[in-house]
């Protein structure tokens, strides 16, 4: 019987794919917008800002490469909504970094005391 679950460098790969989408002002941006939950058009998502359609449609295309934001065809627009699972990812990916820090720290504090 194979295992479904991807490998440890597939994982690090689209972890990779996750940080570097988010790795960008304009990107946090929208993602920032999109925290509402409510699925919004890239008009909506230029609103307030100096970003034109075509910028914030690059960034989209980043964002949705990466699987953090997934549009949906609504009529004549396409309306993007954030998908809470790769960010979720990241963020367990992270606090797992942070715990190994804190254990390698409380290591070396008990070595110097």
């Amino acid at each position: 019987m194979s295992d479904k679950r991807p490998s440890k460098l597939a994982e690090l790969k689209t972890r990779a794919t996750v940080f570097a989408a988010l790795g960008d002002e304009t990107r946090l941006v929208v993602v920032a917008k999109l925290l509402s939950g409510k699925p919004q058009s890239i008009s909506q998502l230029t609103d307030g800002t100096r970003l034109t359609r075509q910028a914030v449609t690059k960034h989209l295309r980043v964002l949705e490469a990466a699987g953090v934001v997934r549009g949906v065809r609504a009529g004549r627009e396409m309306l993007f909504a954030l998908q809470s699972r790769p960010l979720e990812d990241a963020r367990a990916y992270l606090d797992r970094i942070a715990r190994q820090w804190d254990d390698a720290l409380a290591r070396l504090k008990a070595f110097v005391d």
